[in-house]
């Protein structure tokens, strides 16, 4: 017998001795294919054989997990399967504000974005897409640099990119940085462009018009090509201020001499606030000129008003000196920015917010420095300021009334607004001071709460008219809140740490603090309670951050 023939023979008595016979053998009669059994690759991931998706004629094979995915259309897509649920019909209201519906669409995800809208007028090979991500931050930029809050901006943005059809859009804006990456689809690349922020300026009748643009892109009977977009977005950066310098420099003075009014001045203390107000803004404007940072400016605009106080304090003129410096402080107290930091931080934009707040930190305490160098040194001089003053102010209503009317329209020539929105601004400022009045000195309530309510209706009517006039609502609210301005808290606060009670003056400062947080949410508040409950222009319920118990 052969060595072969020998080892057969045990061969199969190996695969029938029980006590050397695996559970993993194959059984006896069971054909195993060749080469062998389960490939190696196959895992329990792999798609059962009878349920492949049949692949068209010539394509390649799948390739490995790092390869890009086999792209197809909706013809040769795989068979859809509708979610127990059902699947959510988005549906916006056509005649809501573009604001509205954009800001509905950015808080969705994007894969529950509605269809896109009707596109504007583009070349046959589709839009030319750096050329609008250009456009959309040129657009993005001027109404971030003119005040205009973070979630606003970005729902300009999204309107402006969906309207040239770019659907896969997702804006991004900072206090000083836009961006904007657009993605045609998952196996594209995607386009990416950004934006830097570096100088700002108010003036509300070029928001305005920026606002007007963004309604005709998006207004699906208005046909604007990009070249038509690209030069009305050069003619709005063309054009110049509405109201000259001259007339800026009055405004100031006048909205310092209301003010004053507003805190118990007579003749006399309009006339000085005014001066020191117009003085202080001129002197501004040289350090400006000279190239000094905004934080010199307030810090020298503050000094004029304090020092014409002074002035009177030392040559015992029988008015009220605390007024003329509350009245100067009035026409520099940052109250935009306030606004404006505060809602970034209510819709959820907190880099933005903080660092709109750290801006006002600063100019408030600019204004401060100013201010207490020059009470300082009246002090020292033998200068006699009385902080208990301000509980002395004279309910003149008739007169307050119009002071606050005064200083709202002074405020809006500030903000370079349009004249039709002046009239409007200037009777809002009228309400919130009659209300702040009417809580506060009749109802003896407190003044955070008096002003809190005040500033909500200012943004309750600042909503109203900008939803029927399709624009920014900044214009009808930001003029209206200067009589609500902390400036006579702000002022015996200092007043109170120049003469070494500083307890005093903290107590003071943190109540300013809190009349313009209330200010600011008031102004806020007011205006989401237009759209939860006053359906004018609404695009329906918006959807809010699912965040609870902080997480």
């Amino acid at each position: 017998m052969t060595e072969a023939e020998d080892r057969k023979p045990r061969s199969d008595e190996a695969r029938y001795d029980p006590e050397i016979t695996s559970e993993f053998a194959i059984p006896e009669g069971i054909e195993v294919p060749e080469g062998g059994g389960e490939p190696e690759s196959t895992s329990e991931f792999a798609l059962p054989e009878g349920l492949r998706t049949p692949q068209p004629p010539g394509a390649e094979p799948e390739g490995s997990a790092f390869s890009p995915p086999k792209t197809y259309g909706a013809k040769d897509g795989p068979t859809a399967f509708t979610p127990a649920a059902g699947v959510p019909l988005v549906s916006l209201v056509k005649d809501a504000p573009w604001q509205d519906r954009m800001r509905t669409m950015l808080r969705m995800p994007v894969a529950e974005r509605p269809a896109p809208e009707p596109v504007q007028r583009v070349e046959e090979e589709g839009p030319a897409v750096p050329r609008v991500l250009d456009l959309t931050l040129r657009i993005g930029e001027l109404l971030l640099a003119g005040g205009e809050g973070a979630e606003d901006v970005e729902a300009a943005m999204f309107a402006v990119c969906r309207s040239y059809g770019l659907d896969r859009c997702e804006p991004n804006v900072t206090f000083t940085l836009l961006s904007i990456s657009h993605q045609p689809s998952l196996v594209d690349d995607p386009v990416t462009a950004s934006r830097t922020v570096r100088r700002r300026g108010t003036d509300y009748t070029r928001l305005a018009a920026v606002f007007r643009l963004v309604d005709d892109l998006t207004d699906p009977e208005t046909h604007v090509s990009l070249e038509e977009a690209y030069r009305r977005l050069a003619e709005i950066r063309r054009n110049r201020h509405p109201y000259p310098g001259w007339a800026l420099t009055l405004a100031s003075g006048l909205l310092a001499g209301a003010a004053s009014m507003l805190v118990g001045g007579d003749l006399i203390v309009f006339v000085a606030a005014a001066l020191g107000a117009m003085l202080g803004d001129r002197l501004a404007w040289l350090c400006a000129g000279r190239g000094l940072p905004e934080f010199y400016q307030f810090t020298v605009a503050a000094m004029p008003p304090a020092a014409i106080g002074v002035a009177f304090a030392l040559a015992h003129v029988d008015v009220k000196a605390s007024a003329v410096v509350t009245g100067g402080l009035f026409a520099l107290l940052p109250g935009r920015a306030l606004v404006a930091g505060v809602q970034d931080g209510l819709t959820g934009f907190y880099i933005t917010a903080s660092a709109r707040l750290l801006e006002v930190l600063y100019f408030f305490v600019g204004i401060v420095a100013g201010v207490l160098v020059v009470l300082y040194f009246g002090v020292k001089v033998g200068g006699k300021l009385n902080p208990d003053a301000a509980l002395v102010i004279n309910e003149r209503p008739l007169i307050q009334i119009a002071a606050s009317m005064l200083l709202s329209l002074t405020f809006a020539v500030l903000l370079q607004q349009e004249r039709s929105t002046v009239l409007w601004v200037t009777l809002n400022g009228g309400v919130a001071w009659t209300v702040y009045g009417a809580m506060h000195y009749v109802a003896d309530i407190s003044p955070v709460a008096s002003t809190a309510v005040a500033a909500g209706l200012v943004g309750l009517f600042g909503q109203l008219l900008s939803r029927y006039r399709f624009a920014s609502a900044l214009p009808y609210t930001t003029a209206a809140i200067g009589p609500l301005l902390p400036g006579s808290a702000t002022y015996f606060g200092l007043l109170n740490m120049a003469q070494n009670e500083v307890d005093k003056g903290l107590v003071s400062l943190a109540n300013a603090a809190s009349l313009a947080m209330a200010i600011a949410i008031g102004v806020n508040l007011g205006s989401e309670v237009f759209r939860l409950f006053l359906r004018v222009g609404s695009a329906g319920k918006r959807r809010a951050a699912k965040r609870t118990r902080g997480f």
